[in-house]
């Protein structure tokens, strides 16, 4: 079994979902990770804060510059994601559309370069 990332994208500045909505959403990310937990394909998973609580690290020679802020600036972010393992990419991608229809969020799948 590979592993694959299972990246949630979110669109800078868009308002938040309303409550109902956003339970709703809550709801089903926990449906979808019970059933990875019970078919042993769940590794890890979770959300992140918005992208101007991040601090990037950039080497300079012998030193290490820390400044505040995204890596870059984009429309949208990483807002969270899920390390699971399945036997290949098209059981990978049927996770992945089941985050992208809860979320109603871009989903990008990728496998660890490593294959494990």
């Amino acid at each position: 079994m590979r592993q694959y990332l299972i990246s949630i994208y979110q669109p800078t500045g868009a308002p938040l979902p309303d409550q109902e909505f956003l339970a709703g959403v809550m709801r089903e990310l926990e449906t979808i990770r019970a059933e990875l937990r019970a078919a042993g394909s769940w590794v890890f998973g979770n959300g992140l804060h918005a992208p101007d609580t991040a601090t990037v690290l950039r080497p300079k020679g012998d030193e290490v510059l820390v400044t505040d802020g995204p890596y870059v600036e984009g429309k949208e972010y990483l807002g969270g994601f899920t390390i699971i393992t399945a036997p290949d990419l098209d059981a990978a991608l049927e996770w992945g559309r089941r985050y992208a229809l809860a979320t109603t969020l871009p989903i990008e799948v990728r496998p660890f370069a490593d294959g494990a």
